[in-house]
């Protein structure tokens, strides 16, 4: 078995009075002020007694709870968000939705394009008698 460690000693030589004062006077000149902690949110800011700044502090929070309630119950429906076009009418994950917008701008241009160059050409019309003349000759006086 393992011996056991010999346990620390402890300094018990007394500490004079001077030299405690001069280090409490040390720490206490370090000491950040109240503003500093109030801007760190280690103290609250607030002019309430100190007796009342827990209640005041839940208070806050009940009020901004309530607030979010109400506005999350006035929060209009996915559908009706998707109807006004402000939610995209899809299925996909949210970091594919860029993706498959993209996706679908190139899917369209690209049926277009091929539409275009399927439409027949403005002599072909005038031969069939739905064109009256061609509309890129120029214009007859």
């Amino acid at each position: 078995m393992a011996e056991a460690a010999p346990a620390p000693t402890v300094d018990e030589t007394p500490i004079s009075p001077t030299d405690g004062a001069k280090s409490l006077e040390k720490h206490l000149q370090m000491r950040p002020d109240a503003q500093d902690l109030k801007n760190r949110n280690i103290l609250l800011d607030t002019n309430a007694a100190p007796a009342l700044q827990s209640a005041q502090l839940e208070l806050e929070r009940k009020q901004a709870t309530d607030s979010l309630r109400k506005g999350l119950e006035k929060r209009p429906e996915r559908d009706e968000l998707i109807e006004r076009n402000i939610l995209p009418d899809t299925t996909a994950a949210p970091a594919l939705q860029g993706q498959q917008r993209e996706l679908e701008r190139h899917m369209r241009a690209d049926s277009l394009e091929q539409k275009i160059q399927q439409r027949p050409k403005p002599e072909e019309l005038i031969k069939e008698g739905i064109l009256d003349e061609d509309p890129t000759s120029p214009a007859k006086e």
